[in-house]
């Protein structure tokens, strides 16, 4: 049954007044990402009802986030980009016990770009390497974070963070220099430098760092693995703790790090997955 027939029937008995404020108010069609089961896509999973939040892992063990209520659950997994073609598994703990869900992923193919950077952001020196090795240590806990309250399905929606001119770049294939490096796994923002960011979703600030690669950068936590990032800030205006509205400034647009001009550099993370974040807005 579904939810609209089913609160209506409820109505219908009298029982309107008894229940949960969850129930009293019909809600519209829950938002969500779209539904994108290619590598650096998100596969929405129905789990069906259960009377507590299911809890949904992947084949390696890292925690899915769950969205819904007792009627109606659903899993929204992050696919990396890495992800093999093929039929993939999670498990989910409910009501009916432990139980696996499959879902297939499909290719899709990526473009290739090839950029033309400094010479040093390629071939690093030692003393950069070292840096680059203990940035990202530090960035892969930031990644593993896994807080509470997850977010309701109406703060799924993201806004952009800045006016500009929105690229295709995620998934692109990059080759700077001549030499091939991992694929892009954000979103590029043209704007210029000092453009005001604003926050896509409520969120606490969990990270704030001057790195080698994404030069100024900042991590914002929304709850149950989904985290964005901003990268090639020119300045600062927040610090880890912070906790933000949607809509709310809290950096500026710059084009430190590894760039080839001032643009926002935008990551969305599923389940430790950086995922394409065009799936997140409304268009």
């Amino acid at each position: 049954m579904q939810r609209r027939d089913y609160l209506v029937a409820l109505g219908q008995l009298g029982l309107c007044a008894a229940l949960p404020a969850w129930a009293a108010t019909p809600a519209d069609t829950p938002w969500f990402p779209l539904d994108s089961r290619v590598p650096g896509g998100v596969a929405r999973l129905s789990l069906g009802p259960s009377s507590f939040r299911p809890q949904v892992t992947t084949s390696e063990g890292i925690p899915v986030l769950v969205v819904g209520d007792m009627i109606e659950w659903t899993a929204l997994v992050g696919i990396p980009l890495s992800a093999k073609l093929g039929v993939h598994t999670v498990t989910v703990h409910s009501d009916d016990g432990t139980q696996s869900v499959d879902y297939a992923v499909r290719d899709k193919r990526y473009t290739e770009q090839q950029l033309k950077v400094s010479p040093k952001t390629v071939d690093l020196s030692p003393q950069d390497l070292a840096r680059h090795e203990r940035e990202r240590a530090h960035q892969q806990t930031i990644m593993a974070l896994f807080s509470s309250p997850a977010p309701q399905t109406g703060d799924l929606q993201m806004r952009q963070p800045c006016p500009g001119r929105r690229s295709s770049s995620f998934g692109l294939r990059r080759v700077f220099n001549g030499q091939p490096r991992n694929p892009h796994s954000g979103m590029d923002i043209a704007a210029a430098t000092g453009t005001p960011i604003v926050a896509p979703l409520p969120g606490k600030v969990v990270d704030v760092g001057d790195y080698f690669f994404n030069g100024g950068t900042v991590w914002l936590d929304h709850g149950g693995g989904l985290l964005t990032m901003y990268c090639h800030l020119s300045s600062v205006q927040c610090q880890v703790g912070d906790t933000l509205r949607t809509g709310q400034a809290f950096c500026k647009v710059g084009a430190t790090g590894r760039v080839t001009g001032p643009h926002l550099h935008w990551g969305v993370m599923l389940n430790r997955s950086m995922v394409d974040p065009a799936l997140f807005l409304a268009e």
